[in-house]
């Protein structure tokens, strides 16, 4: 049978190809040259000039900083939650069989499946309820929500692909379940909770709209830049805090992705 892996693709295959990822990157490319441009006031194209100014401006600006903190702060804690209870969900689906397991697996799922807006205005209102006053903490469960789906959904996954006689065979040769945990299933799953966790951070780091909705007064990095939209002091800055939030998305998901795309196989399903 004749394999078709060393063929070229045709060129309007090609020429299609290019004309997609240029309609999902140029405005994100536009960005980038508006972070450089001389122009204060408004956008202008091709721009007037260009100029390093503005990232000196944006190193300086104290609102920045306490916005990109709080992402940060927020984005960390909700990872670390993410990865506790996703982990945790996955193992009990993926490695038990018990009534409504289907169920449990798409409720777990749920929160990243419905809109934003839905979510942010179910978890207001709670809080309100609950009477529990908007703090750091509210955005940290607000965010946590759809962390844990990201989590879940990688250790799910890996979990599958794992050869349940490894664990059979370390509880046969005397190892507590915390043993077989530490020496056998978490070097399996490890990449992927990592890349889990990379890609729950990515995703609660430029969060708006659950944000919106549980934040209060507080300003996450991606709060001020829509209010700098709205309201805009100097736009060149709001374009160069807009490329670092793009860099930092982008670099957890590039390691999420080269973590996860060589974990298809069953680890030991030979032995």
């Amino acid at each position: 049978m004749r394999s078709d892996r060393g063929q070229s693709a045709p060129p309007g295959l090609k020429i299609a190809a290019a004309g997609g990822l240029l309609f999902l990157h140029l405005p994100i490319l536009l960005i980038f040259v508006y972070a450089f441009t001389t122009e204060e006031k408004s956008f202008v194209w091709p721009p007037p000039g260009l100029t390093t100014q503005w990232f000196a401006v944006t190193w300086n600006r104290p609102d920045v900083w306490e916005a990109l903190s709080l992402s940060v702060r927020v984005a960390a804690i909700s990872t670390a939650v993410a990865m506790v209870l996703g982990t945790l969900c996955a193992a009990a689906v993926s490695r038990t069989r018990f009534f409504g397991r289907e169920t449990i697996s798409l409720l777990v799922i749920l929160p990243i499946a419905l809109p934003g807006i839905i979510t942010g205005i179910a978890l207001r209102s709670a809080f309100s309820l609950a009477e529990i006053p908007f703090s750091f903490w509210t955005i940290v469960l607000g965010h946590a929500t759809f962390c844990v789906v990201v989590v879940y959904n990688n250790a799910v996954a890996r979990f599958r692909r794992t050869s349940g006689s490894m664990i059979e065979a370390s509880m046969d040769l005397g190892a507590d379940g915390f043993q077989t945990f530490r020496h056998v299933v978490l070097p399996n799953i490890a990449t992927a909770l990592l890349a889990g966790g990379m890609l729950a951070f990515a995703l609660s780091f430029d969060e708006v709209i659950v944000t919106t909705f549980t934040a209060g007064q507080q300003q996450t990095l991606p709060i001020w830049m829509l209010e700098e939209l709205i309201r805009p002091r100097q736009r060149p800055v709001t374009n160069v805090v807009a490329m670092v939030v793009v860099l930092v998305t982008l670099l957890p998901i590039l390691a999420a992705y080269y973590l996860t795309r060589d974990g298809d196989q069953i680890a030991g399903s030979g032995k």
